[in-house]
């Protein structure tokens, strides 16, 4: 391909000076227009007469009116080279010498044919393969205005109307197509008519742009075929009646719900029967399973026609009076909007098979769905042993202007060849309506096609005319085929059109007037598809209309059935989640009986370990092969880490969270940890992953616990610089199967607003809204150390303003706190010590149900030398002295480790605190040798645990209550730890708002300061504010 290119630049630049220095060639700049874009670009002016085209000359006499010296140069030095060594020029110059001096196999050359003909009728080629689609007939409402480029015309590479019925000869190519067909000698119209079928219909083809030789031929040999989209009456019947549902179903919801916005499918009906046949062709190539996402336009569609959902469910969802199961004390969440839905069903296909269809919840922010898609068939992969990628597809459809204008396109596209993320391609259909809400192209991309983003990962782009279905068709098996064969990305562009406005009662003529005239008199794909079929003569007018009326009556039939349809709001768990529970079930079988009770206490309590196996797993993930050339620092890490599993003493957090993964790699669990620079840790504190210093091969301790440990099973992957995209995939992976941990680390706690989306629209709310669990742990590194306002807060405040919780009441408490944690929507915590991290990382599998895990991860404590913790207090040993100060679970708050009583009436001030602060405040009160001051750390700041504050405001019945935080006042768990630490004192006759004293930062707009000397004294206010002597005043 390289030479190829190469020539067919050296060919154009010197067929252009030639024609200009002739005169009938202008080089200039023109804006024209492409429906409703501008492009620059250099054209042939017509109106210029054109000169005579230079008479052919043979090798020998190559002048530099044609080529320019070099070139001329060039192919005679190689013209001599080959004739004195055929084995000293590339193969393919081997072969085009060969042709016209008769010594190839095929027939020798045409008479009086020149070597220069031959190179421009093959730039003509290549040009048609580069830039057919230009010319080819995509816009089914015929508004778009397309200059076609002047190489497609044959006079621009000189070729006159006389020369259309001359013979010539194009070799034999190593190159798929017509090129390779055994066809040597072809007249320039026969050339032509191929090109145009091919490049120049229904469907434009842009796949020059991939680099790979292989695939461009694959390509190549599937669009010249002279019948690449020829189907039988059967297949074209099936497709009609495919079509006829896509279509009856819209008109006959336009019917009966007028004034309901459903988002319909009407003038990209066609993406239905593509959709069926897609998938029927990825059956018959071996995919098992397809994971699709969509926003919401023509999703009910999809649900009901693709994804058959019962239609008296879809219907009976557009009823405000529709029936509703009792499910008085079950959970329900607050549902969603019906066109967000998602589902699921084991499809049969036209050959026979069965093909299981997820698809996944979507929010209204079109493509934040795309990642997620991508995570959770990545997942299905691993789970299923689906090494290859094969039997597991996603597929995602978009809308043309969420496609060109959100990022998390790209950040999703641009996680397809990563190892680590890699799902072995996938299908994206771009359902093209040709305009954005109210937004024409012109105004929502600067490129010329909506797909060019794909561009980026060379992937081939089809561009299909959404009136055409056999086209339509052709091109989702095509992509299909791609898929399965080169396990890379592919892009579908339905060019359509939206019959009505943004939503069904939208008004589209106060911004695109001349379209939806043009709309209003369009005939339907349908309508065109039946006079086709029946020009044929495969179809009969009374073979539609038996079809019509069937698939009327069915319509008719459910939409009455929906009237007493009873609906279920509690579309459960998949069937990897079978066994795991909502909140009202395990509430009642923890109250089933005794002996199930205390089962369930030693499953969900003790969280400890055996100590032999900790120290088992603690040796495999501090030895590093004999022959391992680390570098010297971390070869001193792991020596140390050696030694706090030997001595038992100073585990440090990184130790903590390796223990962490490893033992539940023991117990069989899927440990997941990906985000950006967490293979050795942002602050190279983890080393996950260590580097010989010699050969570059890399070692990772966790990987190497077991015998023949799965190579997958432990994954600790550097991503790419996302944080939507990456974190959005994290989150599918965890959907998938309750046995897997997963993890997203970000590199600061402040990055992560990048994936604000996600937060918002899934982690906090997809169990609420769509009844779907999720364990995913977040890491976001937080605390004020002096490194500016970029890197100081994750901003604890938004994760807890999100919480679900009642800040008023005080719920019902069990001995195993899970209760509490079901009827929340997430867990925010920020652990001080390596064994509480160690707890809370094993809690989350130790459970039958899953809750999203927000970690306020340490920067400086990672090293901090007291924070630290003894082997003992990861183990399951009850009764000694690890035991008495961890415990075997995660401890939501940290007494005062002052080995207070019950009951200390000379304390005269409890600060509650969370985070690093405490061991400033710690070490200040060590200072003035204040033993009157009790310090408490909160370290589950959601659920609060109001049993443990009350615990501790009962233990200093005296003590002025004081909150103490490093975070402005407007930011950090200050507003969100008032309301409910006045909840606690409440309860008890505590007191007021009023005595809840505040120590911390003022309201700030920014999260610190970037002056190292300011942050220095605002730290040292806080902790001589918290450790006065004096009452604390507030407010100031």
């Amino acid at each position: 391909m390289a030479w190829f290119r190469a020539s067919s630049c050296i060919g154009k630049l010197a067929i252009k000076r030639t024609l200009s220095h002739s005169g009938s060639y202008a080089i200039r700049s023109q804006i024209f227009h492409l429906r409703s874009r501008c492009f620059r670009s250099t054209v042939f002016n017509p109106k210029q007469k054109m000169s005579p085209v230079p008479r052919s000359v043979p090798l020998s006499r190559l002048a530099d009116n044609f080529l320019d010296g070099t070139s001329s140069v060039y192919l005679e030095e190689l013209q001599r080279a080959w004739e004195a060594d055929p084995n000293s020029v590339d193969e393919s110059w081997d072969n085009f010498f060969r042709n016209f001096v008769g010594q190839a196999s095929g027939p020798a050359g045409v008479s009086g044919q020149t070597i220069q003909e031959s190179m421009r009728l093959m730039l003509l080629v290549r040009d048609y393969q580069v830039n057919g689609h230009l010319k080819s007939k995509l816009d089914p409402l015929g508004l778009e205005e397309r200059e076609v480029p002047d190489e497609l015309d044959p006079a621009f590479y000189g070729f006159t109307e006389s020369d259309l019925d001359r013979e010539f000869f194009i070799g034999v190519w190593s190159m798929s197509g017509f090129l390779s067909e055994n066809r040597p000698v072809q007249t320039l119209r026969s050339i032509l008519t191929r090109l145009e079928q091919s490049y120049c219909g229904s469907i434009g083809y842009e796949f020059m742009h991939i680099e790979e030789r292989e695939k461009c031929n694959w390509l190549r040999e599937k669009i010249e075929t002279p019948t690449p989209m020829h189907y039988n009456k059967e297949r074209r019947v099936l497709i009609l009646d495919r079509l006829m549902w896509s279509t009856q179903f819209e008109s006959f919801l336009a019917t009966k719900m007028k004034t309901a916005k459903r988002f319909g499918l009407e003038g990209g009906e066609t993406l239905i029967p593509g959709m069926k046949e897609m998938f029927d062709r990825a059956a018959d190539l071996g995919v098992e399973c397809i994971c699709v996402g969509m926003s919401h336009r023509g999703r009910l569609n999809v649900l009901g026609n693709v994804f058959r959902k019962p239609l008296r469910q879809i219907f009976s969802e557009f009823d405000k009076n529709s029936k509703f199961e009792d499910e008085s004390g079950l959970y329900t969440g607050t549902g969603d909007v019906k066109y967000h839905l998602g589902t699921s069903y084991d499809r049969p296909t036209r050959g026979g098979k069965r093909i299981h269809l997820s698809l996944v919840a979507n929010p209204s922010h079109l493509e934040a769905v795309d990642p997620v898609v991508i995570g959770k068939t990545r997942a299905k992969q691993y789970f299923s042993d689906d090494l290859d990628r094969t039997k597991n597809m996603a597929v995602l459809i978009h809308g043309d202007g969420s496609f060109a204008g959100q990022g998390v396109v790209y950040e999703t596209l641009h996680l397809s060849a990563l190892p680590n993320y890699t799902t072995g391609g996938t299908i994206h259909v771009v359902v093209n309506n040709q305009v954005a809400f109210t937004t024409d192209p012109r105004a929502g991309r600067s490129s010329q096609y909506c797909t060019d983003v794909a561009k980026a990962l060379n992937a081939p782009i089809f561009h299909v005319n959404g009136d055409d279905i056999e086209a339509v068709v052709h091109v989702c098996e095509l992509a299909a085929q791609w898929r399965q064969t080169f396990h890379s990305d592919v892009v579908v562009d339905i060019v359509c059109y939206r019959r009505f406005g943004h939503n069904e009662i939208d008004e589209p003529f106060f911004t695109q007037p001349n379209m939806y005239k043009v709309i209003q008199k369009h005939p339907s794909a349908l309508e065109i598809y039946k006079t086709k079929l029946l020009e044929s003569g495969e179809v009969t007018e009374e073979d539609i209309d038996r079809m019509h009326k069937k698939v009327d009556s069915i319509l008719n039939e459910e939409f009455m059935s929906s009237k007493d349809y009873v609906q279920q709001r509690r579309d459960w768990l998949s069937t990897n989640w079978r066994g795991f529970k909502s909140p009202e079930q395990l509430s009642r079988i923890r109250n089933t009986g005794f002996g199930t009770y205390v089962i369930d206490v030693v499953v969900f309590q003790i969280l400890g370990v055996c100590p032999d196996v900790l120290k088992m797993v603690g040796r495999a993930i501090t030895i590093l092969p004999e022959d391992f050339k680390p570098h010297r620092a971390v070869k001193k890490v792991y020596e140390d880490r050696a030694k706090m599993i030997e001595t038992g003493e100073g585990l440090d957090w990184a130790m903590g969270e390796a223990l962490a993964f490893g033992t539940l790699l023991v117990e069989g669990k899927h440990v997941r940890l990906s985000g950006q620079d967490v293979e050795r840790g942002t602050f190279s504190h983890r080393h996950a992953i260590v580097h010989d210093q010699e050969t570059g091969k890399i070692y990772c301790p966790l990987d190497h616990i077991m015998e023949n440990q799965n190579d997958e099973m432990f994954t600790v992957s550097n991503s790419s610089l996302s944080e939507f995209g990456v974190l959005g995939f994290e989150l599918g992976y965890s959907m998938e199967n309750p046995d897997a941990i997963v993890l997203w680390e970000a590199q600061f706690g402040d990055f992560s607003n990048g994936a604000q989306v996600i937060f918002d629209q899934f982690l906090s709310s997809g169990e609420s809204k769509w009844l779907r669990q999720t364990g995913l742990v977040v890491l976001l590194p937080h605390g004020y150390d002096g490194q500016g306002p970029e890197h100081s807060s994750a901003r604890l405040e938004r994760f807890l303003q999100m919480s679900d919780e009642n800040p008023y009441e005080i719920p019902e408490m069990d001995a195993t706190h899970r209760k509490q944690i079901q009827k929340c929507n997430w867990q925010v915590v920020n652990t001080t010590t390596p064994a509480n991290y160690f707890h809370v990382i094993r809690r989350q599998m130790h459970r039958e149900f899953r809750k999203p895990l927000i970690v306020m991860a340490p920067k400086n404590l990672l090293r901090y030398k007291n924070c630290k913790s003894n082997l003992s207090e990861f183990d399951d040993v009850q009764g000694h002295e690890g035991f008495d100060k961890q415990g075997t679970r995660f401890k939501r708050l940290i007494k005062d480790q002052s080995n207070h009583s019950d009951l200390e009436k000379g304390v005269r001030r409890l600060v509650l605190c969370s985070g690093k602060i405490y061991y400033e405040l710690d070490e200040e009160r060590q200072r003035l040798k204040a033993d009157d001051i009790a310090i408490c750390r909160v370290e589950q700041l959601c659920p609060f645990p109001f049993d443990l504050i009350q615990r501790e405001l009962k233990r200093y019945p005296n003590a002025e209550i004081v909150w103490c935080q490093e975070e402005p006042m407007n930011m950090g768990a200050y507003t969100h730890v008032a309301p409910r630490l006045w909840t606690a004192m409440r309860n008890l006759g505590r007191g007021s708002t009023e005595d809840i004293k505040y120590v911390g930062r003022l309201p700030s707009a920014a999260t610190a300061t970037g002056l190292l000397q300011i942050h220095q004294n605002e730290q040292a206010d806080i902790i001589n504010h918290a450790m006065q002597s004096e009452p604390i005043k507030y407010p100031y």
